[in-house]
């Protein structure tokens, strides 16, 4: 389910004295199966650009087709085209609101019309998506979590829907690491074994490298590059002139080129740098 953006902008209260452009003439293609990291800084359009993915923000200018569809033609169904397009917020555990695990996650698939059947397998499905035991957490309630299960359950309750693509704005922020750890493990297992495409925004460049098959990269509301993380964080130049930064191995492999090690200039996480610096000692001491 390709998603294509055509010169697509968006402007804040158009018309009035609090006029502002968040993004502007943003084009793009999203294939299936891909894992898009969206990355800026602060400010950027990144949280405003994955909003109109699903139709939660309409476009002021430009135009948007999921799987060939104008996302926001006349006689679209945009209930429907968002099921299969899920967006998860900023702490989405803030949204949650029912009194059992179960029930929280069935919310959205029990205003589907399904039977009860499909939805007690959907929450099943989900729960086991997101590495939480049913027998355990379902008639639990959500507020007796710690944070990071509760954002697994609020991330549960969109994969319930079982869309095509999830959409997650942020989706460690607040999290101590164990908690971190466990939801971008979490999303990487479902891209692989599930078949979903992710699109993920994050300031993390650690993250984005271990795990994005192509990078977004946003400024003052524009696309300013697009491309694999090898292909991204070599361009440190660039990086530097929008203000963000490179991941910390590719810091220490730039350190370690100027003080003569001949390495490679596209090593971006620590097992690349690592396995390289591995093989030039085996190089430099045979056996």
């Amino acid at each position: 389910m390709p998603i294509q953006l055509n010169n697509v902008t968006h402007t804040y209260s158009e018309g009035s004295a609090f006029q502002a452009t968040a993004i502007r003439n943003v084009n793009l293609t999203i294939e299936d199966g891909e894992f898009i990291a969206v990355i800026g800084h602060t400010g950027s359009g990144k949280s405003t650009l994955v909003q109109h993915l699903n139709g939660l923000l309409k476009p002021t200018g430009g135009q948007i087709l999921i799987d060939g569809e104008d996302l926001n033609g006349e006689k679209t169904d945009r209930r429907r085209i968002r099921q299969k397009v899920g967006l998860v917020f900023q702490y989405p555990e803030y949204q949650l609101f029912e009194e059992t695990v179960a029930k929280d996650i069935a919310f959205g698939p029990k205003n589907l019309g399904l039977s009860d059947e499909e939805i007690d397998q959907r929450v099943r499905r989900a729960m086991a998506h997101v590495h939480l035991d049913y027998e355990k957490y379902a008639q639990r309630s959500p507020f007796e979590l710690s944070g990071g299960q509760m954002r697994r359950v609020a991330i549960a309750g969109v994969l319930a829907m079982e869309p095509k693509v999830l959409i997650l704005d942020e989706p460690t922020a607040g999290l101590d690491p164990k908690g971190r750890d466990r939801i971008l493990s979490m999303v990487q297992e479902l891209h692989a074994q599930g078949g979903v495409t992710v699109i993920m925004v994050s300031h993390s460049m650690d993250d984005v490298a271990r795990l994005a098959t192509r990078l977004v990269v946003m400024s003052k509301g524009e696309v300013v590059a697009t491309g694999t993380p090898r292909e991204i964080f070599q361009q440190v130049e660039m990086m530097e002139n929008i203000h963000l930064g490179v991941p910390e191995a590719a810091k220490l492999c730039a350190l370690l080129r100027a003080r003569g090690i001949d390495l490679p200039a596209d090593l971006y996480t620590p097992q690349q740098l690592q396995e390289c610096l591995l093989a030039k000692w085996k190089e430099a001491h045979p056996c």
